[in-house]
């Protein structure tokens, strides 16, 4: 799902890492935002709404609004949208009110 090539533009795709998702382990590069690997393998949810539990993706990608928040590494309320990609880290959805997939 990533642009390989552009007839105008250049990539420069930085260093290929691993990272985990939830627990999955998906690869990126070092030059792309953590939104936009998980983008490019495929994964379009990124939270749910906190009252109606409906799912959100990405929205803005330029961090103003709070489509993207995720832990990173132990970190609340990350904007993975404008976050840079390192190696090994730990990124996982995050929960508002109540437990999405638990509820009823």
């Amino acid at each position: 799902m990533r642009i390989e090539q552009h007839p105008i533009l250049q990539f420069d795709r930085g260093e290929k890492v691993t990272f985990t998702f939830n627990g999955q382990t998906v690869e990126g590069y070092t030059s792309e935002t953590i939104a936009a690997a998980l983008h490019a393998a495929g994964i379009r949810e990124l939270g749910h709404s906190q009252n109606l539990h409906r799912p959100r993706g990405l929205f803005c990608a330029i961090g103003n609004c709070s489509s993207c928040f995720m832990t990173v590494d132990g970190e609340p309320n990350v904007r993975v949208c404008v976050t840079k990609l390192r190696d090994g880290m730990v990124v996982e959805e995050q929960e508002g009110k109540g437990v999405v997939r638990h509820d009823p």
